[in-house]
Formats: C-alpha cells, sequence, structure tokens
C-alpha cells in the first residue's frame, strides 16, 4: 500500500470513531424512560409481597422514576428453573 492509502484508512478509522462517539452523546436519554415493574410471583399481602413494596419504595427515590409492584401468583410459586425433569 502506499503512504497515501494508509493516510486514508487512517483518516476513515478516526472519523468513524468520531462518529460513533458524537451519535452515542446526543442519542443518550435518561435511563429508564418508563416506569419499571417489580413482578412478585406470589399473591398480594403475603410476606414477598410485604417485602417487595419497600423495596419498590427506596427504588423508586434512588432512581427518580416509578416502580410498580406486579403480583402474579400461580403455579405454587414455583418457577421453571427451580423444577426437575
Amino acid at each position: 500500500m502506499a503512504p497515501k492509502a494508509y493516510f486514508r484508512t487512517g483518516i476513515a478509522i478516526l472519523a468513524s470513531i468520531a462518529a460513533w462517539f458524537c451519535a452515542g452523546a446526543n442519542a443518550a436519554d435518561g435511563y429508564p424512560t418508563r416506569p419499571i415493574r417489580m413482578i412478585v410471583g406470589f399473591a398480594p399481602g403475603g410476606g414477598t409481597d410485604l417485602t417487595a413494596r419497600p423495596v419498590a419504595t427506596k427504588l423508586s427515590e434512588l432512581l427518580g422514576q416509578q416502580v410498580i409492584v406486579e403480583n402474579r401468583p400461580g403455579a405454587a410459586g414455583i418457577s421453571p428453573s427451580s423444577c426437575s425433569t
């Protein structure tokens, strides 16, 4: 390769890196942009729910975003990962 080709390749690489950094800075939004859903696998009013609600309140204060506790009871609290085959 001729020295001009190396120079053009270097300029192209630097331009792509600069474009990548500039695009990231302009496209950044505050995280999170929507309310966070905390899913609890047990019925409301149980011990797990009573533990999840204060945690959700503290997370909401720390993140500055609403945290919603969503109870989804079912299958006696058994998750698919804990089932043995």
